[in-house]
């Protein structure tokens, strides 16, 4: 079944969309605190992360974040290419090894773009969630999205 990706005016406030599933892995997230330097003990290091608050191994917030990210881009659920404009985003539990993560997404907010005509703006929340159906990231995503040629 191949993606219909959306303009701005295919959308409609309200619609939902849930992602495919990522399994968290050491090596992945070994592989993170490479990507970004980030080699926090509690990330990288079984023996503190055991013997920290969190007992064991977690992934960074902002692995948890991109992981999100990633996902959103695999639902059915997909807009044309357009432009970021930011995130407001919460770390709600720690991310472990061998969780199952999701994404749950649904289009809020929605208005034609002031500054640039042809496109418009989108805001869409999204929660991170676990195998246990715990919500463990959540947040928005603004979007800036072409709109359809106007004939």
């Amino acid at each position: 079944m191949s993606v219909v990706e959306k303009f701005w005016d295919d959308a409609r406030e309200g619609d939902e969309c849930i992602s495919p599933t990522y399994t968290v892995t050491r090596e992945r997230i070994l592989a993170y605190a490479d990507l970004t330097g980030d080699h926090t003990p509690v990330h990288v290091d079984e023996e503190y992360a055991n013997a920290s608050h969190f007992g064991c191994l977690v992934a960074h917030g902002l692995f948890g974040l991109s992981i999100a990210d990633g996902l959103k881009t695999q639902c059915q659920y997909r807009f044309v290419p357009g432009m970021s404009l930011g995130w407001t985003w919460d770390f709600v539990l720690p991310i472990k090894v061998n969780d199952v993560l999701h994404v749950r997404m649904r289009v809020g907010a929605m208005r034609p773009s002031k500054s640039r005509p042809g496109w418009g703006i989108v805001v869409l929340p999204s929660e991170l969630i676990n195998q246990h159906g715990e919500v463990v990231q959540r947040g928005e995503h603004r979007l800036m999205v072409p709109r359809r040629a106007q004939a």
